[in-house]
């Protein structure tokens, strides 16, 4: 699998969305709650890795180590310093990168991207992925990218790519949606009062 440098958004919206799959920030549970689950996440975000070729489905220890590589990525989202943050992200590339490599994209321009090593794990070749997105969030955005959601009933976090930078919200369908009907009742509740 080759990871593009130039895009970090996939990687950081990765990393989002997996943070975001945990019990603690889903009301309805664990959204990594098996092998279907992992499957429907891989194809939900366009990922074919290499460690699933042939049309291969993950197996019940892919889901183990994903839950396990999901903790990690949060502990480096709440990281205290941009320092911390960048030390988690290069340790989840180092998990499987190759280091870097130069490839021609479809346009026949050249990329530089991250390999991974041949027969990574899948938990080791998203690790990869997100690790790079989160360098080049860091590096590109700047470490008040990182933030926790906004919503005072969510725990989720998450990495702000939108070009404005003002994402308050993990899941703004879900919880931005929250507050602002909770808004919109307390402002109707106070004019008829």
């Amino acid at each position: 699998m080759n990871i593009p440098f130039s895009d970090y958004a996939s990687g950081a919206g990765v990393a989002t969305a997996l943070v975001n799959t945990a019990p603690r920030v889903r009301s309805d549970g664990d959204g990594l709650a098996g092998t279907a689950a992992l499957a429907d996440f891989l194809t939900e975000h366009g990922l074919a890795p290499e460690a699933l070729d042939g049309g291969g489905r993950p197996a019940a220890p892919d889901v183990i180590a994903v839950h396990r590589l999901r903790e990690e990525t949060r502990a480096a989202l709440e990281s205290e310093s941009e320092d911390e943050l960048a030390a988690a992200a290069e340790a989840l590339v180092a998990r499987a990168g190759a280091g870097p490599r130069l490839y021609r994209d479809s346009g026949g321009r050249w990329r530089w991207a991250v390999a991974t090593v041949e027969g990574a794990a899948l938990a080791d070749e998203l690790a990869v992925l997100i690790g790079v997105g989160l360098l080049g969030v860091l590096h590109s955005l700047g470490g008040r990218r990182f933030r926790a959601c906004a919503s005072p009933a969510c725990e989720g976090v998450f990495v702000d790519t939108s070009r404005a930078g003002r994402r308050r919200f993990c899941m703004p369908e879900v919880c931005g949606n929250r507050v602002n009907v909770a808004n919109h009742r307390a402002r109707r509740r106070a004019a008829g009062a």
